[in-house]
């Protein structure tokens, strides 16, 4: 099993999924960590350009143009089952769920704290923190 997490630091969990520049990422086995590889992720700053008005009766990232970023910005992930944020957009949330990776909302800071937990089966998912 694969879980990713986003951050700026190898260390901590980002804050918002869209801004965030690397995904950490664990491949699991039998319950042990067995490796961890930094990985790029693409984001707002290389979207800029692209950005489009959202609609003003829709959830943040829901329009088409954006679900396009969000496969991209997946794919650096698409071995991995678990993506754990600290905060993310609806459409970035359905759109991991769509692709076949578990999006997982955390309160947690730390990695290697939000991995142990997942681990022990007690990382709580926090989708109110969706935007």
């Amino acid at each position: 099993m694969k879980i990713a997490f986003i951050t700026d630091d190898d260390r901590t969990i980002s804050a918002h999924f869209g801004r965030a520049r690397y995904y950490a990422v664990f491949t699991v086995e039998e319950g042990r960590i067995v490796s961890r590889e930094l990985r790029p992720k693409l984001g707002h700053a290389q979207f800029a350009a692209q950005e489009a008005p959202a609609s003003p009766n829709a959830p943040h990232g829901m329009d088409a143009a954006s679900q396009t970023r969000h496969a991209a910005m997946a794919a650096a992930i698409q071995d991995c089952q678990v993506l754990v944020c600290r905060g993310m957009g609806y459409g970035a949330y359905r759109g991991m769920r769509e692709f076949g990776i578990t999006p997982i909302i955390t309160e947690e800071a730390e990695i290697e704290a939000a991995l142990q937990a997942y681990l022990d089966g007690r990382l709580e998912d926090h989708p109110e923190y969706l935007h």
